[in-house]
């Protein structure tokens, strides 16, 4: 299990954007009971796989462009 910090250290993030993605229910995480995040390497993967199969999260501006 990584706590917070080190699920920050493994995604190379800064631990402010890990909160975030957790409250946004992008990333998992199981709950302490003191309200502890706490994260499996299996959660972390899953973020990281469907962040890669996602692809780009917008358009490039070229493409709406008018002839």
């Amino acid at each position: 299990m990584f706590t917070s910090s080190q699920a920050a250290l493994y995604l190379g993030v800064s631990l402010a954007t890990i909160r975030r993605w957790t409250d946004a229910g992008h990333i998992s995480c199981y709950r302490t009971p003191g309200g502890q995040r706490r994260f499996s390497r299996a959660q972390l993967e899953e973020f990281i796989s469907s962040m890669q199969d996602d692809g780009p999260a917008t358009t490039p501006i070229a493409a709406h462009r008018v002839a």
